[in-house]
């Protein structure tokens, strides 16, 4: 594993630019990628909120963007605080460090609990939440002994499988991702595990407000956050569709190792893990199998880039010019329902790639613009 040392360093916001980093990531139509883009492009989130109005104009926004007040920031904050927990912004020492090499990572974490569980590199396990009794000893068992190996557990708190790998990595260090706000944990029945492990090595983090009700379409986005963390997920007992498959797809997606536990053919709940199997996930019998096979990632040293800078990050006025209507005609209708990688527009135009770039941001603020993953970008459907 990387030197403490290494693992530690990183960014540190001011008061003054969390809040500003909080108002921006919650203003109309700014999602990770844009806000990145903003900061990458601005210097700083108070640059960025400075411009909004005219980049979303400028990108034919049918009203006025709205933008997150002083107030709305600052009391976030404040609940965050009377909850015991923080806002982290990406590249700050206590951000789990494999999530800011994902596209599209949080700017800010909500977290609460031992960040000390939040750098150490970590392994996921996701599964059934109608788990069988040899189904949730196997998840206890990995978790169990990766956790003695040195590894965080991270999974998303749910019944089953979830459940047992929490409960096994409790001394150890694990993390819970949570779909809705820190104060909104699902399911109900537990709250008294999160208290747990927030209680002790363990932390509870989530990318929502405080106050947000988990919905259906939260959930992949804590599937997401669970890929991103980890350098590796162990999947037990998945049935076909169901979310430990979006789990592993974009552990996949995000370069991570994916390892499936082989299960019975009769029994509906191994039909998805037997499935990864298929495709090329590592088979895995045994935790030996994981930790061998993550012990040359866990020596990487995962702080070797910054995804967003800020403190001190300025901007000249020449670097900030809008691009003229013929320029921004030219990429607006180089695009269409197709997406495509942003480097195929560069080309295709001709234009500065801080040109393509700037042009976008105002599509997307304007919300005519819509983001896939892996960078790629297409118009909506409305142009």
């Amino acid at each position: 594993m990387p030197p403490e040392s290494a693992r530690r360093q990183g960014i540190a916001l001011s008061d003054k630019q969390r809040i500003a980093w909080l108002r921006l990531i919650r203003s109309d139509n700014v999602g990770p990628s844009t806000f990145r883009d903003l900061i990458n492009h601005f210097g700083s989130a108070e640059a960025a909120l400075a411009a909004l109005p005219e980049l979303s104009r400028r990108g034919g926004a049918a009203r006025a963007i709205r933008i997150a007040s002083v107030d709305e920031a600052e009391r976030e904050l404040d609940r965050a605080q009377k909850h015991g927990a923080r806002l982290v912004g990406i590249g700050e020492p206590d951000y789990p460090p494999a999530l800011r090499q994902i596209d599209g990572a949080p700017p800010l974490l909500a977290m609460q609990g031992a960040f000390t569980s939040a750098t150490p590199p970590s392994v996921g396990i996701v599964g059934s939440r109608n788990a069988s009794i040899a189904g949730a000893k196997f998840a206890s068992l990995i978790a169990r002994d990766c956790g003695r190996a040195g590894y965080t557990i991270t999974s998303g708190l749910a019944r089953g499988i979830d459940t047992a790998a929490h409960r096994a990595s409790l001394e150890t260090g694990t993390i819970a991702v949570l779909a809705g706000g820190l104060d909104k944990p699902y399911p109900p029945e537990n709250i008294a595990l999160l208290d747990e492990i927030t209680g002790g090595n363990g932390l509870a983090v989530s990318e929502m407000p405080f106050g947000w009700e988990p919905r259906a379409r939260d959930f992949p986005r804590r599937n997401r956050l669970i890929a991103g963390i980890s350098l590796g997920v162990v999947v037990i007992e998945a049935a076909e569709r169901s979310g430990s498959l979006i789990t592993a797809r974009l552990a996949g997606d995000f370069g991570r190792l994916v390892f499936a536990v082989p299960g019975s053919p009769l029994d509906p709940r191994c039909h998805g893990t037997n499935g990864l199997l298929k495709q090329g996930a590592i088979v895995t019998t045994g935790p030996a199998d994981v930790i061998e096979a993550l012990t040359p990632l866990s020596q990487l040293d995962l702080l070797d880039q910054s995804v967003i800078e800020e403190p001190g990050g300025e901007r000249t006025p020449a670097d900030m010019l809008p691009p003229d209507d013929s320029d921004r005609e030219r990429i607006a209708s180089s695009l269409g329902p197709t997406p495509v990688d942003i480097d195929d527009i560069i080309r295709h135009t001709g234009l500065a790639p801080a040109t393509v770039y700037l042009v976008l941001l105002e599509l997307d603020l304007a919300g005519r613009l819509h983001r896939h993953v892996g960078g790629l970008v297409s118009l909506s459907m409305l142009d």
